[in-house]
């Protein structure tokens, strides 16, 4: 099993900065991708920024172009930093990954979700 662990969520001023982190561990093969993704009360989840392990990103463009996505992988772990904070950012964010044991085996996992709260 993989676990994932997010960190670095609370309240936020508008226009502030979130610094959000995700360490993944335990039964580790190969990560394919680090994702995040977020959800708002009463919406559906939704995708917010990936990054590959050869250090491929791409944003959703609710976020496009005031955030950055990094990894290290020598840690297991992924970093998003989303700038000009706005209360409809205000949501669940939640660490996923794309793992890969072999060919046939591949699984998602999702870390539990760290509340980021937008608001003056």
């Amino acid at each position: 099993q993989v676990q994932l662990v997010e960190s670095g969520g609370g309240l936020v001023q508008p226009g502030g900065s979130l610094r959000l982190s995700c360490a993944a561990s335990g039964d580790i093969f190969e990560i394919v991708s680090m994702d995040w993704y977020r959800q708002a009360p009463g919406k559906q989840r939704e995708f917010l920024a990936t990054i590959t392990s050869g250090g491929v990103v791409n944003f959703a463009d609710s976020v496009k172009g005031r955030s950055t996505v990094s990894r290290d992988n020598a840690k297991n772990t992924v970093y998003l930093q989303v700038h000009s904070l706005k209360p409809e950012d205000t949501a669940v964010y939640y660490c996923s990954i794309d793992h890969r044991r072999s060919d046939r085996m591949r699984s998602r996992y999702w870390g539990q979700g760290t509340q980021v709260t937008v608001s003056s």
